[in-house]
């Protein structure tokens, strides 16, 4: 069983290629968790909204979801993205099913009340989270069953609220946990470069144990990356590919060797 994830950005790029490799790969269950956050950008611009982007006192990105740049974020996640990707596969005989985490339940969050950001000036500072959540359950047996079925399920990392609200999750977050709760053979992560360059280097393995002392050296968003590879590694997935999601085939880089591997210790 493989879950694959893919930003918005390389999505964009490569949207077609990265349908067709999920397609010939649908046969070992395949769950495809989407990006989007570039697209997402767009469409709060046109409708006069101005995105907000923070950072975390770990390097951490974010973007700050209020309430009215939920309702965007969802409809450009759950709506056009996710039908796009589950109109594309299933015109050509893949059988695919596009889901939000709300639907059935499938990601349970809490809100984040309070979250610590890094202001312009450096300084630490307490704000409001707004509809950012925190994960708490993923339904694995559920996803397990649609798996079963046949089906690709594309998931929009929306998630479902203790009151009933829609939470912005992240797609690298969302991934991880429904890698972790499938207990899954591999988690890819494409993205729009080769994998972990430190010091200019490609980085081929890291183990997960090692990957949190690595953060620092790490640039801002794959930092993100690599700490949720290393949570599902820890949680029990066999291991974690960050890899290019460019060319005609983007997943046969996780038969050729290429990337960059978490692995358990």
């Amino acid at each position: 069983m493989i879950v694959v994830k893919a930003g918005g950005r390389v999505l964009e790029n490569n949207m077609t290629n990265i349908l067709n490799s999920i397609a010939a790969r649908r046969e070992r269950g395949v769950v495809f968790v989407h990006g989007g956050g570039d697209v997402v950008s767009r469409f709060e611009k046109a409708l006069g909204i101005e995105p907000k982007i923070v950072v975390s006192p770990s390097g951490i990105r974010s973007r700050l979801t209020d309430e009215r740049e939920i309702e965007v974020y969802n409809m450009v996640m759950s709506g056009k993205l996710g039908k796009e990707i589950s109109a594309y596969l299933n015109a050509r005989g893949v059988k695919a099913v596009s889901l939000s985490g709300v639907d059935a339940g499938i990601i349970r969050a809490q809100r984040k009340k309070r979250i610590i950001i890094i202001d312009e000036r450096g300084r630490k500072r307490v704000i409001d989270g707004g509809y950012t959540g925190s994960i708490t359950r993923v339904d694995g047996e559920l996803l397990t069953q649609l798996l079963g079925m046949g089906l690709v399920v594309v998931i929009s990392p929306v998630a479902l609220g203790e009151e009933g609200e829609l939470l912005n999750i992240d797609g690298d977050t969302a991934a991880s946990a429904v890698a972790a709760a499938l207990k899954a053979e591999t988690l890819a992560l494409l993205t729009d470069v080769e994998g972990v360059i430190i010091d200019g280097q490609l980085v081929k393995k890291i183990r997960y144990s090692e990957a949190n002392a690595l953060l620092e050296k790490i640039g801002v968003g794959m930092n993100r990356k690599v700490m949720m590879a290393a949570k599902a590694v820890e949680q029990g997935v066999g291991r974690v590919v960050i890899c290019s999601g460019e060319g005609p085939d983007p997943l046969s880089r996780l038969e050729d060797g290429s990337g960059t591997e978490i692995i358990p210790d």
